[in-house]
């Protein structure tokens, strides 16, 4: 009787002979052959995938739909435990009103131990009219297939090849799929801290947020994002007959509003750096609901306005960058105009993600093992043209590495699509990186 290694090299020869009997480039060269039988078992196991990629489409897991959520964070935790995962379920609190996260995990005690990131939900709540699965064979369209359930997939069927080929055994991979990444719970300590707590156990992160292109139409991934957070300004201003205006009773609380916004559109403008203005609220009297994100002014010509409220955000790229920007734009709120008072509050949701130089090293191992497999050199997409992700939370604390989810495009829109062969050419090149990483 022939032992699995026997079996293995044997496939590993077959596998050899084809690429090389092959027409087209020789793409394969560069992978072992374990690499190439660890191809082959992703090939084999796709058409699989992709069955599994509709069922839970058909799932509507808009992130305020925690039964949605959890049918399909039960739907993945069975593959996981198929693979020999063991699987649990973190529920958040009642008030928080969201649906938990799925953790599952193998470990060991060889290589290093890898992380990877996923999420189950998606912007598509229940009520939404986008349809959920529409196929022509080569792309999908439907709620939520590339941002991120083409994502979850790809890191599922690079699991099944490599625990077919026994690699997972003696090593420590985890899983973490959120279920509200599209909207975070409050407070966000507890929505993400069983993604910090697994990052804390980890040497590597890998984030499976849908795959990209840079502007020369090459393959990139994702080595740094932007922090995601916001401002609000409020304005109080002596308030009087609109005659007085510019003189005693000062300039009021709109033109004040206008001087900070315009001095920040003149002076922090730098790369990587934005602070949109979304809303200004202003009048006589003005007030503004957090909860139903609306406000409400009173207020006539004839009257200098007392108060003003502007609310925007706030993106940079390291903590640094956010430091300074924070410091510049409250040294011009402290010189308010005569009659006027400005106060100016921050807060941050998603941390920033820097470029660092073991961002950097994952992607030159992820580039390689995509070169070595023949799929071709992935590029650094430039980070300040990418949004918020989970991957943002464990940057500070491992090596990270994003964006190598399915390819796609329209995310967040009725037009969201998934290029179908991009899952396989997506879980051969996240197959060899984890064996890789691992050995």
């Amino acid at each position: 009787m022939k032992t699995p290694n026997t079996i293995r090299q044997a496939l590993a020869l077959l596998l050899v002979t084809l690429a090389a009997a092959s027409p087209g480039p020789a793409a394969a060269d560069g992978l072992s052959g374990d690499e190439l039988v660890l191809a082959g078992l992703v090939r084999k196991h796709t058409p699989d995938a992709l069955k599994l990629l509709e069922r839970s489409v058909l799932v509507n897991s808009g992130t305020l739909n925690p039964a949605g959520v959890r049918e399909v964070g039960a739907l993945y935790a069975k593959e996981f435990e198929a693979l020999g995962f063991k699987t649990r379920w973190v529920d958040m609190p009642a008030e928080m009103q969201r649906a938990g996260h799925l953790v599952a995990e193998r470990t060991g005690g060889q290589g290093k131990r890898v992380l990877l990131i996923g999420h189950l939900d998606t912007v598509f709540e229940k009520d939404s009219p986008v349809a959920p699965w529409q196929s022509d064979g080569k792309r999908v369209r439907g709620q939520g297939v590339s941002d991120m359930k083409g994502g979850d997939v790809i890191i599922l069927l690079a699991l099944r090849a490599l625990n077919d080929m026994g690699a997972l055994q003696g090593r420590t991979v985890r899983a973490v799929f959120t279920g509200d990444e599209e909207r975070v719970g409050n407070p966000i300590e507890v929505a993400r801290a069983a993604l910090i707590d697994a990052a804390k156990q980890s040497d590597a992160a890998l984030a499976f947020e849908g795959a990209t292109r840079d502007e020369q139409g090459r393959d990139a991934a994702t080595i740094g994002r932007r922090a995601s957070g916001s401002w609000h300004l409020t304005v109080t201003a002596r308030t009087g007959h609109s005659a007085g205006v510019f003189g005693r009773d000062g300039y009021g609380a709109l033109y004040e509003a206008a001087r900070v916004m315009n001095a920040f559109r003149e002076q922090l403008i730098e790369p990587d750096l934005t602070f949109n203005a979304a809303t200004i609220v202003g009048g006589t009297s003005a007030s503004w609901d957090d909860a139903q994100s609306q406000g409400q002014a009173f207020g006539k010509s004839n009257v200098i306005p007392r108060d003003a409220q502007v609310r925007g955000d706030l993106r940079y790229l390291t903590a640094e960058q956010g430091a300074k920007a924070r410091e510049r734009m409250q040294a011009i709120v402290d010189q308010p105009l005569p009659g006027t008072r400005s106060r100016i509050t921050f807060s941050e949701s998603y941390p920033p993600m820097a470029p660092t130089p073991g961002n950097l090293k994952l992607l030159e191992l992820y580039s390689r093992a995509s070169i070595d497999a023949g799929l071709g050199e992935v590029v650094a997409f430039p980070p300040g043209q990418r949004g918020a992700g989970d991957v943002q939370f464990v940057a500070p604390i491992v090596d990270s590495l994003d964006g190598l989810g399915a390819a796609g495009g329209g995310a967040h829109t009725p037009d969201e699509f998934l290029d179908i062969d991009s899952i396989e050419r997506g879980a051969i090149r996240a197959a060899v990186l984890i064996y890789r990483l691992t050995r």
